[in-house]
């Protein structure tokens, strides 16, 4: 395994959820994504987004150039942000919970680079969702 990592990276995956019970908490989560539909971030953290991709209403956005294209797939109220250095971020609410959920990776150059990536990562995350409700 530590091979493969040293050929191809040390890619690490994680999720942060935020639980909003009730009637406001299913206001907040629809707050958080149609916060971040109508004004997609720049940057998460320390990574610049590339690109963004709204499945709901089947766009790919090309955050340098603004071209638009379609995703291709079923509707669905996922949101997912190419960043750079190959992470990502994919956002959605949870379909049984009340969450909103915010899945990340990351692709570090160790096994303690990786961690601490995804670390920052999901800090920042966390504090970019604290920031809409």
């Amino acid at each position: 395994m530590l091979d493969m990592y040293e050929e191809f990276g040390y890619y690490k995956e994680d999720v942060k959820s935020i639980t909003l019970a009730g009637i406001e908490g299913l206001e907040k989560i629809q707050t958080i994504l149609n916060t971040l539909r109508q004004n997609p971030p720049k940057t998460i953290g320390s990574y610049t987004v590339q690109a963004y991709r709204d499945y709901k209403a089947d766009t790919i956005t090309d955050a340098v150039t603004g071209e638009v294209s379609a995703t291709g797939l079923p509707a669905s109220n996922v949101l997912y942000y190419d960043l750079n250095d190959d992470a990502w971020v994919c956002v959605r609410p949870s379909g049984t919970e009340p969450k909103v959920k915010f899945y990340y990776g990351i692709k570090g150059t160790s096994l303690e680079d990786a961690d601490q990536k995804s670390a920052a990562l999901g800090a920042a995350v966390l504090a970019m969702a604290d920031q809409m409700m």
